[in-house]
């Protein structure tokens, strides 16, 4: 009966679901016709705030991309990448392929989501060479680790309250990470996760007649001539490990400074310098080091081009005031104890459009805020139930699985009908530990 759900979810997902650029199009047409249905607001007013917010995220997309490169060049290190082939020795069958996969990418995107998306699709990878498997959930299950991300250590949203200075600390003042990452009802939910989502992806496997395999020829990495070298000056400063021995001391130096002697508290710009840091370091020389961005900057074209796209469907639904509407509608059912669940799903429905954690707080966070006071909410709680919204639906909205699809050489439609299950079990762990844990 499980298999038969997969089998019908797959087709579904393989037949209906477009590239997702179109998907984004889809996503800014339909919320411009709502703005005009539901906000009475005329056709050149939303163009106007389309064109106005195109480029409103730039900073943030930034940051964003940056968390994605740093994550990518740290796990393609040859340390990371000797212990990705020495995890993938441990799977001996289809079946174990599956759990491990998941564990490791479930691990990884809880410390840092760009880190997860790329040493799971990475793993995948390795993992295909070694064992024979259906590679379409492979890739799936490494992709599904992601559910994690906003609970963990670079959750954006508890980051971003944690942080002096974010934009509602004269609303709720600085909300600890004890209060949200660490909180015990968020502990339960990561737990929890990471015990029956490998399991679920083990349930996937499709039977060998439906498996779907790819040739391990083809996945094999082209010959390393990272150390040829000449006696020019500028390659011996590119293959140089002392430069990057400078750099990296120093960046260790200033990281020692700020967790051990300041205490400050983790967000995403030391979290970025961390991976930065520790991947020049393991990279050894500038030459390498480059050669990893090179392969990162591919992954993340569809982040480049697409995310002016949702930063306009953002400007849509917050200056034509559909979001606020739609967040207002889903928490007026709420009581001081549903109040969570709602915030949720509301926050569930807002990411399909706007698939970004610091861009989605700064959406819902007046209505959310505004509601949490009201009736006298956990506002901890209430924050971490917009996080797990955002990373819950993205197992249906494929913007943040485009860098691991990049490296595994699938489309969207090829993974995101193994993921539509992952999506509604999920979503009934999440809502039980947000409203009664």
């Amino acid at each position: 009966m499980f298999k038969a759900m997969t089998r019908g979810s797959v087709r579904l997902v393989e037949r209906y679901l477009p590239d997702p650029y179109i998907f984004v199009i889809l996503l800014t047409l339909i919320a411009g016709v709502s703005a005009m249905a539901f906000e009475q607001r005329s056709p050149m007013e939303i163009v106007q705030y389309w064109g106005n917010g195109f480029w409103g995220l730039l900073t943030f997309a930034m940051q964003m991309l940056l968390v994605l490169l740093t994550g990518h060049m740290l796990a393609s290190t040859p340390l990371v990448k000797s212990w990705l082939r020495g995890l993938a020795s441990l799977a001996r069958s289809a079946g174990s392929a599956i759990i491990l996969v998941t564990l490791v990418s479930l691990a990884a995107s809880w410390i840092n989501w760009g880190f997860g998306l790329v040493v799971g699709a990475l793993f995948a990878k390795e993992l295909a060479r070694q064992v024979r498997v259906d590679y379409r959930l492979l890739v799936a299950s490494a992709y599904s680790g992601f559910l994690v991300w906003h609970g963990g250590l670079a959750g954006s949203v508890p980051l971003t309250i944690a942080t002096s200075g974010h934009f509602s600390e004269d609303k709720i003042g600085i909300i600890s990470t004890s209060d949200t990452i660490f909180a015990f009802f968020n502990l339960a939910i990561v737990i929890t996760l990471f015990v029956l989502v490998p399991i679920i992806n083990r349930l996937m496997l499709p039977s060998e007649k439906e498996s779907i395999y790819v040739d391990p020829k083809l996945l094999e990495e082209s010959p390393d001539d990272l150390n040829q070298t000449t006696d020019r000056p500028a390659d011996r400063l590119e293959n140089s490990r002392l430069i990057s021995w400078i750099i990296g001391l120093a960046g260790l130096a200033y990281l020692f400074d700020y967790y051990v002697l300041r205490g400050a508290t983790l967000n995403l710009n030391v979290i970025n310098f961390t991976f930065l840091i520790l991947a020049i370091l393991l990279h050894g020389t500038p030459r390498r080091l480059l050669k990893s961005l090179d392969e990162a900057i591919r992954g993340g074209a569809g982040i480049v081009i697409q995310f002016p796209f949702y930063a306009g469907i953002m400007a849509i639904m917050i200056d034509s005031g559909l979001a606020a509407s739609l967040s207002e509608w889903m928490v007026s059912f709420a009581t001081a104890t549903t109040l969570p669940f709602w915030t949720f799903m509301s926050a569930g429905l807002v990411n399909i459009f706007v698939p970004s954690g610091g861009g989605q707080w700064a959406v819902q966070s007046p209505v959310v805020i505004a509601a949490t006071q009201a009736l006298d909410a956990d506002m901890a709680r209430t924050a971490m139930a917009v996080a797990w919204g955002d990373s819950w639906t993205n197992m249906l909205q494929p913007f943040w699985a485009l860098p691991v699809l990049a490296i595994a050489g699938l489309k969207a439609k090829d993974i995101m009908g193994f993921c539509l299950i992952q999506l509604i079990v999920s979503g009934i762990v999440i809502s039980i530990g947000l409203t009664w844990l």
